[in-house]
């Protein structure tokens, strides 16, 4: 059957991939993962060129989408007769108007087109430009630009004699806590980080011959890093937590921390508390673009980092990977993302709390249901409707269901679990009869759950594993922050005479064949009776 839209808190899309009953409007497998990897900003103009010149061609699909005459040959008119707007070679659009089109239809296509055209986490090009103006300023004003700024966005008058938290400071957050609980809440949490944590760690190795040569990997922490950490109602201890353990257990000589201050000059007392027991060597009181221009160029007040960690709004997410190169980044993280993989057995209640736990992060946050019953489905859409009605982010809520929320029903696991691989969600529960057995097929997912009884918020606070995870599908490549991404490695390398000898002429034979006679040269030099004679 086609996909039944419905414009409410929490839109339903039933998708058979198989058996279609309306052969008009025929969502494919290919549709839903390529429509899901246009919203992450996935789709290049190649494949929405071949796609649209595909549908073209065919003429039952031409009427059904009611494209125009085939005389027309201009994309960019395309959606300028349904949308009534001139938009210029701007294909990201097009794309979003032609996958709304292929999977809910031309009336709804062009409803959302013309209700979500601010579609801001697509459009960074506006904040690039203040952005880069902000990294200039620091880079070369430094302090004088740190502060101006502060005073400009956060409202605070930061100096140099206070832009470090004292020791005091964070006395006086231990005893402003709301909740007094929360220092052993976090203790207990650190504990469980740092004991998952250890386990990753490496070591330095090293393998000798015989023949006098000795190779081997050195593995050096990091110096200096810094983690960003996120003021006003983004403050979120745990992330402080996930971020600093890592680097702890890894030997990070030095862990700065840089956090927008409040218009009082106070930091949130949560955040600085959680720093303090992670271990945090020094706190400054600052924020957004100009804080990771401090930590990347370096101030009169901050010294240079070799590496930020830690998430962010827009402009510090664009200011990390414009400063990526002078030092190093965890990532450019995107909006938060939660997929659940079903079948009958699930607890239709369960799953849909378990979506709204990452869709009340933002408006931008994705929740998505797949599951091989239609039972399952609409049950867990009523009960969505009834927690979004109780919840207290209930804006937040309808607004990112309303963006970004899915049910997509298939014929059976197999394309439920292709479909997870496609999409490459951030966080991926599993519940189903037999989880670790579903999980044996999934290739990509930045954490995986499995159970009932392990919902994505355990992960969030207390289970151990990271919470920082890799987003927007590139959980095809990238992993959890985890202890490797605060070490390096150095390879070593010890040949004596002996070692070397045997391996001389096949080793210049290799340089010269690349036209590097210096390399060749280096060794041949090692092996003349009269090598100390330049005559």
């Amino acid at each position: 059957m086609c996909c039944p839209a419905r414009q409410k808190e929490f839109c339903l899309f039933i998708v058979s991939l198989r058996d279609q009953k309306n052969k008009e409007m025929i969502p494919t497998q290919q549709d839903i993962a390529e429509f899901t990897r246009f919203q992450r900003n996935e789709i290049t103009e190649s494949i929405l060129y071949e796609r649209l010149a595909s549908i073209e061609k065919d003429e039952n699909n031409r009427k059904t989408l009611r494209l125009i005459a085939a005389e027309e040959k201009s994309h960019y008119a395309i959606l300028k007769k349904y949308t009534g707007k001139e938009i210029g070679p701007d294909y990201k659009r097009i794309a979003r108007f032609y996958f709304l089109a292929r999977i809910l239809g031309i009336t709804f296509a062009i409803k959302l087109m013309e209700s979500s055209e601010e579609n801001a986490h697509n459009n960074y090009d506006k904040y690039a430009d203040s952005v880069n103006e902000i990294l200039q300023n620091v880079k070369e004003n430094g302090n004088k630009a740190l502060f101006d700024y502060t005073l400009k966005f956060a409202k605070a008058d930061i100096s140099a004699e206070n832009i470090k938290v004292t020791k005091e400071e964070i006395e006086e957050a231990y005893n402003s806590l709301e909740n007094p609980e929360l220092v052993d809440i976090i203790r207990k949490s650190l504990k469980n980080i740092k004991d998952y944590h250890e386990k990753q760690k490496q070591y330095s190795w090293f393998d000798s011959k015989t023949d006098g040569s000795i190779l081997g990997q050195k593995v050096t922490a990091l110096a200096r890093v810094g983690v960003y950490v996120p003021g006003g109602k983004a403050a979120y201890p745990s992330s402080v937590l996930m971020n600093v353990i890592p680097a702890k257990v890894a030997g990070v000589d030095e862990i700065v921390m840089v956090t927008p201050p409040g218009k009082d000059g106070k930091v949130n007392p949560n955040t600085l508390v959680a720093a303090n027991e992670a271990g945090v060597d020094v706190i400054y009181k600052v924020g957004g673009a100009q804080a990771i221009a401090a930590l990347a160029y370096g101030t009169e007040s901050i010294k240079k980092v070799d590496k930020i960690v830690g998430p962010g709004n827009i402009y510090v997410a664009l200011a990390k990977k414009a400063v990526f190169g002078y030092v190093s980044i965890d990532s450019v993280a995107g909006p938060s993302e939660i997929m659940v993989i079903a079948d009958e057995s699930a607890n239709p209640r369960y799953v849909a709390a378990d979506l709204l736990s990452q869709a009340e992060h933002d408006e931008l946050a994705s929740a998505i249901l797949v599951t091989t019953s239609t039972e399952l489905a609409n049950e867990v859409s009523k009960w969505v409707d009834f927690f979004v009605s109780k919840l207290k982010r209930n804006e937040i809520l309808t607004k990112s269901l309303e963006n970004y929320g899915y049910i997509l029903v298939a014929d059976n696991m197999e394309d439920v679990i292709d479909i997870a691989n496609e999409i490459a969600s951030e966080h991926l529960e599993i519940l189903t009869t037999n989880p670790f057995d579903t999980m044996t097929r999934v290739r990509n997912a930045g954490a995986i759950f499995l159970g009932e009884y392990s919902s994505e918020p355990l992960g969030d606070y207390f289970a151990g594993p990271n919470h920082v995870l890799p987003t927007n599908g590139t959980a095809k490549f990238f992993s959890p922050l985890s202890v490797d991404d605060f070490i390096k490695k150095s390879s070593i390398i010890s040949f004596s005479r002996e070692a070397l000898m045997p391996l001389s002429d096949d080793i210049q034979k290799f340089a010269k064949a690349e036209g590097l006679t210096a390399h060749a040269n280096s060794i041949r030099v090692r092996f003349e009776e009269d090598d100390n004679n330049c005559q």
